[in-house]
């Protein structure tokens, strides 16, 4: 059995590209970052393919982006991405081919001419389902939509009819593609990992003495519901208490960050980088992943190995690893009310914060491995590549 991905980008392609080399099944992976990026994973670069145009014109386009405001970068760049990745696969040497949403119409196409498995990766719900979601958040905070363009929405609805199998992280994303249509047969749900090495509790007896920290790790944008953890954290007003976010800032958060720019204990970190984010979190009582829609967030996953209980909506996937009222609490999606009383009650009662915190970080240990998703995706894709022969 021999795998090749296809990825525009990272997302947990490395990790998933890692446990397949360990078993010995991963003949190529497909990418947009430099095959160097790969070493710590301990790929070969012989088995690496980069094509590093989308990356290097992201960098550009991010200075000039002001000057092509009706030019859609994104279908443009998963377009040219998906054309060049489809010639450098070997489909004749190939039984599974793997390929990100977005990135692999080019390649399923050419690989309905070759006797090989058609696996769709895609981390976030259903295409259309994403797309209701956010524009409804959108028009109640009266602001333009930012989702996807019509073509691009197209391009993913081809993928999922050429796939032969969809893999999703969490029953929230199975439900979607099921809300629209697709057979249940064709769904596999296996939720990420975390790497354990790289995020780590820390014995921190400082903790207890200092302010009660909340961090929101990833972009600060309306997708992810960070304005209404802003505005519910500044309205219970908790003393000695901080929210911090660590992660890029969306343009579109500029009015809710001027809103709030003299709170002093609203902090923004901006972007940094993967190997920094454990201090943060171990610096830190308490994570939430407010989000309107996040497919699984892996953060979440981060976040426990480090020893933090989580609150998080049931629009993230975290209910495939937060055991309600063990290590974490699931809320409903735009409730603040139940947003706020969560934080109180964790606030007001260490006891219970510590309590959760080791529990969180226990089942990181016995469940969230990369391994763990390895041995389980392997299965999966064995299982699947023996009933096609």
């Amino acid at each position: 059995m021999k795998i090749t991905i296809v990825v525009g980008g990272k997302f947990h392609s490395f990790n998933l590209a890692e446990q397949l080399n360990k078993k010995n099944v991963l003949k190529s992976l497909i990418t947009s970052y430099p095959n160097y990026s790969l070493k710590k994973y301990g790929i070969k670069k012989e088995k690496v393919k980069s094509l590093l145009f989308k990356e290097i014109f992201l960098k550009i386009y991010s200075k000039v982006s002001f000057f092509f405001k009706k030019f859609d970068y994104e279908l443009y760049l998963c377009n040219y991405f998906g054309e060049k990745a489809s010639k450098q696969i070997d489909y004749a040497q190939t039984d599974i081919l793997v390929g990100w949403s977005g990135f692999s119409k080019e390649s399923f196409l050419k690989a309905k001419n070759y006797n090989c498995l058609k696996i769709l990766e895609r981390g976030s719900s259903h295409i259309k389902f994403q797309e209701s979601l956010l524009k409804d958040e959108y028009l109640k905070i009266g602001i333009k939509p930012k989702i996807p363009s019509k073509k691009m929405i197209d391009k993913e609805m081809q993928e999922y009819d050429l796939a032969d199998y969809i893999f999703v992280p969490s029953q929230f994303v199975k439900d979607s593609f099921l809300k629209y249509g697709i057979d249940e047969k064709k769904i596999v749900k296996i939720p990420y990992g975390v790497d354990l090495k790289e995020f780590e509790k820390f014995n921190n007896s400082k903790k207890a003495k200092e302010k009660f920290k909340i961090i929101s790790v990833g972009t600060v944008c309306i997708r992810k519901g960070s304005h209404h953890l802003i505005k519910a954290f500044d309205e219970i007003s908790l003393p000695n208490s901080e929210l911090i976010f660590v992660g890029p800032i969306d343009k579109e958060m500029n009015f809710i960050i001027e809103k709030f720019s003299k709170k002093k204990n609203i902090i923004f970190f901006g972007k940094k980088d993967q190997d920094k984010l454990k201090y943060y979190y171990n610096e830190s009582d308490l994570f939430i992943l407010n989000s309107i829609e996040d497919g699984f967030g892996m953060v979440i996953s981060q976040a426990m190995a480090c020893g933090l209980p989580v609150i998080s909506t049931d629009n993230t996937g975290g209910s495939e690893i937060i055991d309600n009222n063990i290590n974490g609490y699931i809320i409903p999606v735009g409730n603040n009310e139940i947003l706020k009383e969560k934080i109180k009650e964790l606030y007001l009662n260490k006891k219970k914060l510590k309590i959760m915190g080791l529990n969180a970080y226990k089942k990181s240990l016995t469940s969230l491995s990369w391994e763990n998703y390895g041995n389980k995706i392997f299965d999966a894709y064995e299982s699947l590549y023996k009933n096609k022969i």
